[in-house]
């Protein structure tokens, strides 16, 4: 199949695609095999493109707010243009079942329309002084070159989840994509050349070696602003780097989100949009659904039509149209969602559905009686893995789902209206969905508290992380 398609495998450095005699390959998790080998940068390219960063970033700062708006809206018209090899790109790279990775095109591509728009709506303001002879103004300005760093389990949503509001606030960025996905980043490089980028304000360099390809941007200090979306360990020695330089940070960390399933909740409504929060990208998603806590009462009601929805999902190769579940990324993620399968069910837990794995691909699972010192309680399973347990009222909810230590989603399905409010507010959550398995939207700040990170993504907070606030005070 990726024979038909036509997609860069080089890296893209100052201005033009740059061939490397080294290379490393990609893997679909679906085959196991190459998809394809890509350049693989190291230290010397990443030194190379911090200068090409360097010098775009002045010209493009300059470049007027419509200017760039019109650079971004023409990569959006682009990448919706380019729906379907970009979805099967991704279906390729990373297992992303199609019919998911098609609805993430344009998911990645609303991000781009969205700071399109907000470009021209940075604005200033004047302030009153106390003294007549004076003028106060704030103006806002692009914080300096961007080094960011993106997952592979939304390979082209975080993308231009950051890539978008750093371009519209007038930065350049250098972007490493993750090792399982870069053709995806590659890709839309190509098409943001092909909207009238400017060379060298993006640039994407993929590398088998992270940490000597990240070294250079993290120790020189006109690089201004890293953005990271992984896990928690590395984005903790990313904060500690960069603070070396004092670089503005952002980090989307590590999930683990619980849902809470109050007895006066519509069951139908909350089993769909649990199956949903759970199941979506294989559970392979930091805002996936990983603890369902149901209050007693509809418990049995609630699991038995829960496990039914899960069986209807058709496990299958993710170039197929029928497919929901496609494989894991790894052996390494599949070892993780099989020990925590196993522990949950030596201490007690009965198993519903699934359980079965065959190759990268493990079936959509429904746990029950799910104990509270089980490890898929305590870790992010990042897998198709639903553990249920109950819970008697709605002090003991919150306070189980507050007991987690990150702090970016959680869920809770009920027709109370006083409920939605006092659960939602009581919820130490960057994100809380109200009747919502799935509330990610470009115009809403996406990030989280506690362990789960730093700064917000998306909206006007998004665009708001990229810029410096600069203060005039003018004597006349």
């Amino acid at each position: 199949m990726f024979q038909s398609l036509e997609f860069p495998k080089e890296a893209l450095i100052g201005k033009g695609w740059r061939s490397l005699p080294r290379r490393f390959p990609v893997v679909s998790p679906a085959t196991g095999e190459a998809v394809v080998e890509v350049a693989d940068c190291g230290s010397e390219e990443a030194a190379e493109a911090l200068e090409e960063a360097v010098a775009a970033q002045r010209a493009w700062s300059q470049a007027t707010a419509y200017e760039r708006a019109g650079v971004l809206r023409r990569w959006h018209d682009l990448i919706l243009a380019h729906e379907e090899p970009l979805a099967r790109l991704m279906a390729l790279e990373m297992g992303k079942p199609l019919k998911e990775a098609r609805g993430e095109v344009r998911y990645a591509a609303g991000f781009v329309e969205w700071y399109a728009e907000e470009a021209k709506r940075v604005y200033g303001e004047t302030l009153p002084s106390q003294f007549p002879h004076k003028r106060i103004l704030v103006r806002y300005e692009p914080v300096g070159p961007v080094y960011g760093i993106t997952p592979w389990n939304f390979p082209a949503a975080m993308v231009t989840r950051k890539v978008a509001p750093a371009l519209a606030a007038g930065n350049s960025f250098v972007l490493k994509p993750a090792e399982e996905s870069p053709l995806t980043a590659l890709y839309l490089a190509r098409l943001f050349l092909e909207a009238g980028g400017p060379p060298g304000v993006f640039q994407v360099l993929p590398t088998s070696d992270p940490e000597a390809l990240s070294r250079p941007f993290l120790e020189d200090e006109r690089v201004r602003k890293l953005t990271f979306t992984g896990s928690t360990p590395v984005g903790l020695k990313l904060y500690g780097e960069a603070a070396k330089t004092l670089k503005r940070v952002s980090l989307e960390l590590g999930g683990g989100a619980p849902v809470l399933v109050f007895a006066d909740a519509d069951l139908e409504r909350a089993v769909a949009e649990t199956v949903r929060a759970k199941f979506r990208n294989v559970g392979q998603s930091c805002v996936a659904a990983n603890l369902i806590l149901v209050e007693e009462p509809v418990a049995e009601a609630f699991a038995e039509a829960y496990a039914e929805r899960v069986k209807a999902l058709k496990v299958g190769d993710p170039l197929l149209e029928e497919t929901d579940i496609g494989p894991l990324v790894n052996r390494a993620a599949l070892e993780k969602v099989e020990g925590h399968v196993q522990d949950a069910l030596a201490r007690g837990a009965s198993l519903v559905a699934g359980g079965e794995a065959k190759g990268l691909y493990f079936a959509p699972t429904v746990l029950l009686d799910v104990r509270p010192g089980s490890r898929i309680f305590r870790e992010e399973t990042f897998g198709p893995v639903a553990p249920i347990a109950t819970f008697q009222n709605e002090e003991e909810a919150v306070a189980r789902a507050n007991a987690l230590p990150s702090g970016l989603a959680a869920y809770l399905f009920t027709r109370n209206l006083s409920r939605a409010f006092r659960v939602a507010e009581a919820l130490d959550y960057g994100i809380v969905g109200v009747n919502d398995g799935v509330p990610s939207t470009p115009q809403a700040p996406f990030g989280g508290v506690r362990r789960s990170g730093l700064g917000r993504e998306g909206g006007r907070w998004g665009l708001e992380e990229y810029l410096e606030v600069k203060y005039i005070s003018l004597g006349l």
